[in-house]
């Protein structure tokens, strides 16, 4: 009996769609972080700039020129999908990730006020700690089929 090979991920595999500045530094390297952990691959992503960022943004009410908030829209192709954003959607990341990412949502025990300030601490100085690009950087290619707007 023959095996087939097996394929890339694909967004239409994903279920949660992670959106995030393509130029920041240190949004980049979260992209990486998760591309590399989400052996289920249930992210699919889109850079915020981009016509799907733009799009979900608008969908759920947000200012898509509003570059220092993280969202994820989970179950996004779905009647169900839902925006988190800022610590909420951190959070959920985590816990989707599995053990031991998933010992994060600890923190929920801390207002999401709190946690939000803390979360726009570090937005409003990520460019100077973590770098700028010009442009979104391209992703290496056994990661581009996770990518909702390719090029």
């Amino acid at each position: 009996m023959a095996v087939a090979p097996a394929q890339d991920p694909t967004p239409a595999d994903a279920t949660h769609l992670v959106l995030y500045d393509g130029v920041c530094g240190l949004c980049n390297r979260l992209v990486q972080f998760l591309l590399a952990r989400d052996h289920r691959a249930v992210f699919a992503f889109a850079a915020l700039q981009g016509a799907t960022g733009l799009a979900m943004v608008r969908r759920f009410g947000g200012d898509p020129r509003e570059l220092t908030t993280f969202y994820v829209v989970a179950d996004y192709r779905s009647s169900r999908a839902r925006m988190l954003s800022r610590s909420n959607a951190a959070l959920f990341v985590a816990g989707t990730l599995g053990w031991p990412w998933k010992a994060a949502i600890a923190l929920r025990v801390v207002p999401a006020v709190i946690r939000d300030w803390a979360y726009g601490v570090i937005a409003r100085h990520r460019y100077r700690l973590f770098g700028r690009h010009e442009q979104c950087p391209v992703p290496r290619p056994e990661f581009r089929g996770r990518f909702v707007d390719r090029s």
